[in-house]
């Protein structure tokens, strides 16, 4: 017999019966019935029940065990009387009375239990990470990541797709967040950094020749955390393809992702169409470029109705360039209660208030109410119903003043008004690509043009679109929204070099700048570059999503914490001395 098992916790069934079998595994939970002992023993795969009695010659060493000690039993396999069956286990009809018992690794008195829901604060789970990971539902959300993973891969090789592992450690580059820095030995006073994503490397793959490259990539930001975004490192399904339009690449990731969100989704509904949202359209609508669309509400710019109305803030507003005023239409919204109770939320948020008509039913029929409503009159309330599409029992909330200020509250609040209202459909995964990002952005303060997203993204136009205001040009750029979430960024490349030096000129960055810090693209662009694009998908996220949870922590095997700390590993620690002496660095202490 196998030195440690000859079945896992999960194998044993009626047909075993009479058997004699070994199982090691965790003690998961002690029952004494008076002079018998039954535990629940768990493997990677089950649970299977085994029991002891005064009779068993270990009997009073099965006495001295306890939660989460490792054990071997060998035994004999009995069928469970009928009033005993577990329905709920897949072993469930039968128990191993044991004969022999070998204790492979006792442990101390646990920090957190692995038995049941108990909730335990984020530090203690972390720091005995390998602890929270033996429950139920940590066990399942990582299998879900490695089949997700698995399944991925089967799917890109099916599209005719090659993988090929890019660098860790290379040159730094702007991909929008903070790099992670790693001092060269033997070049002293120079820096690698860790990969923000393998963008440069997989666009060299294309000048390569090869037609089609993904990869199941890690990546390294140094970012601050969120629940659905780690400080540090995530990995990402990165992909390329040459000689292809926008519509193509959509066309081949599409299949991909949908396939894979039915194949994990728990018989969650997975929509097959997946709209185009424009930016502008995106941030009008919902007030973010990543919307939920399981949520129904469309907000609308109401600005006409409130111009030179009696309303005077947002009349006053109005007079002032830049400003508008948008109506969130909250269906089933229309009482009083509701009304102050997204007022509050306002408040919470840093605003006012927000401003709300709800409609009732009157002695003479549909009647608005609200102080909106009494200062602007029956006549533009009715326009603003109708423009709505609301009805009676129906509000809407209105916020005013220049977009880019108000518009993440009113997206937020859309959010919680389709949650508290129960529009927002559960059980879907609604998908839209957000496409015609602009290429640039203005800093409020300095007053400089820089990259709102991508940087090696083709412009739309070509070099004639870069001739104008930089605040116009739009880019072949795109995201993949599901559910609130952003799970895929890609773009078409920028394949020209005059194109690209003009563009990173707008971003103040002049060619011998770009020479200096993307010399190995601007190289081999100089030797017939194909037109190319791709995405990346983040890996975490999607099995997020598919795991149903609200922080991307649950997913991944070992996370950092809020501060980006390692509890388990104790990182980042201090270096040594001859370390630092070695590479030729200081640590200069910093006022607390």
């Amino acid at each position: 017999m196998h030195p440690f098992r000859s079945q896992t916790c999960a194998d044993l069934t009626k047909a075993n019966v009479g058997d004699t079998v070994r199982l090691s595994g965790w003690v998961h939970r002690i029952r004494d019935h008076g002079g018998v002992l039954f535990i629940d023993l768990r493997d990677h795969y089950g649970i299977t029940q085994v029991l002891c009695d005064g009779d068993s010659p270990v009997f009073a060493e099965v006495e001295k065990v306890r939660s989460e000690w490792c054990i071997r039993i060998d035994g004999t396999v009995k069928a469970r009387d009928e009033s005993l069956i577990n329905p709920k286990l897949p072993t469930g009809e039968v128990e191993v009375y044991i004969r022999d018992m070998e204790v492979l690794g006792a442990a101390d008195e646990l920090p957190l239990i692995v038995f049941g829901d108990q909730e335990y604060p984020e530090e203690t789970r972390l720091r005995y990470r390998y602890l929270d990971l033996r429950r139920e539902a940590m066990q399942r959300n990582m299998t879900l990541r490695s089949d997700v993973v698995a399944s991925i891969r089967k799917r890109m090789w099916d599209k005719g797709f090659r993988e090929f592992q890019t660098p860790i450690i290379t040159a730094s580059s702007p991909e929008g967040a903070r790099d992670f820095l790693v001092p060269s030995r033997l070049h002293p006073g120079k820096f690698y950094a860790l990969p923000q994503a393998p963008q440069q490397f997989k666009q060299l793959i294309m000048v390569s020749g090869f037609d089609k490259y993904f990869q199941i990539a890690p990546c390294f930001r140094d970012e601050d955390p969120r629940a659905d975004r780690s400080p540090t490192d995530f990995y990402q399904l990165d992909m390329e393809m040459s000689f292809v339009e926008q519509e193509d690449v959509f066309g081949t990731i599409q299949p991909v992702v949908q396939g894979i969100f039915e194949e994990f989704g728990n018989g969650a509904k997975v929509d097959s169409d997946w709209p185009r949202i424009s930016y502008a359209d995106a941030a009008m609508w919902y007030g973010t470029d990543k919307p939920d669309l399981r949520n129904p509400i469309k907000m609308q710019n109401v600005s006409e109705h409130f111009r030179g109305s009696g309303f005077a803030i947002f009349a006053k507003l109005l007079e002032q360039d830049g400003t508008e005023i948008r109506a969130i239409p909250a269906p089933k919204g229309g009482s009083r209660k509701f009304c102050d109770r997204m007022n509050a939320f306002a408040q919470k948020e840093g605003l006012p208030g927000m401003g709300y008509i709800f409609w009732r039913a009157g002695a003479e029929g549909m009647e608005a109410a609200g102080p909106l409503a009494k200062n602007i009159g029956p006549e533009r309330t009715e326009a603003i119903r109708q423009q709505l599409g609301l009805d009676v029992g129906d509000a809407a909330f209105f916020l005013g003043g220049k977009p880019s200020v108000f518009e993440g509250v009113a997206g937020r609040a859309r959010v919680v008004i389709g949650e508290e209202l129960g529009l927002t459909e559960k059980d879907r995964f609604a998908f839209a690509w957000i496409v015609d990002f602009p290429m640039y952005e203005k800093d409020d303060e300095s007053g400089e043009i820089d990259f709102s997203h991508n940087p090696f993204s083709m412009p739309q136009g070509g070099m004639e679109a870069l001739e104008g205001d930089p605040l116009d040009v739009l880019g072949y750029q795109y995201d993949l929204a599901c559910n609130g979430y952003e799970l895929i960024s890609g773009a078409i490349r920028n394949h020209k070099l005059e194109i690209m030096y003009k563009a990173f000129e707008l971003a103040g960055y002049p060619a011998d700048e770009v020479e200096k810090r993307f010399g190995g693209m601007v190289n081999a662009f100089k030797f017939g570059a194909p037109p190319h694009g791709g995405c990346a998908a983040g890996i975490d996220r999607i099995v997020m999503l598919l795991a149903d949870e609200a922080n991307i922590r649950e997913v991944i095997m070992f996370p950092m914490n809020q501060r980006a700390e390692d509890l388990m590993m104790q990182a980042p620690s201090e270096p040594m001395s001859d370390q630092l002496m070695e590479l030729g660095l200081r640590v200069i202490p910093q006022d607390d």
